[in-house]
């Protein structure tokens, strides 16, 4: 791994585990976030498959939000391979001045749609 993704990864690992009950573990190689006990709501992409991406991958609430995100920022949103017809999107963070606080916000947002009643209802974020 690249210095920019290892860092790149650290900070998504920051943003990721920074929201209540957040863990994280390897799924299929690549480093996975979830709610303990619960679902995944953020993986980190890393030339997976030779396609030379570093990326956020985040839940959405379906495949017209992830289509309205890819149309209004292409060169940050993208369709990924596997995830994409689910309706997860990729946020590219091998782009030159990765806005976290962004990154940090969609992090949060896909948390918020796998969080069971009992984290949203204590104040979530």
């Amino acid at each position: 791994m690249t210095p920019e993704a290892a860092a790149a990864l650290e900070k998504l690992r920051a943003a990721a585990l920074a929201l209540p009950d957040a863990d994280e573990k390897l799924s299929h190689g690549m480093p996975a976030f979830f709610i303990t006990k619960g679902k995944m709501f953020a993986y980190f992409w890393h030339h997976h498959h030779g396609d030379d991406v570093t990326a956020a991958i985040v839940k959405t609430s379906g495949i017209e939000e992830q289509q309205m995100l890819i149309e209004m920022e292409p060169d940050l949103y993208y369709r990924p391979p596997y995830f994409g017809p689910s309706g997860w999107v990729g946020i590219h963070l091998d782009r030159p001045a990765t806005d976290w606080d962004r990154v940090a916000d969609r992090v949060a947002i896909s948390w918020e749609l796998v969080a069971p009643r009992r984290l949203l209802e204590v104040g979530g974020r």
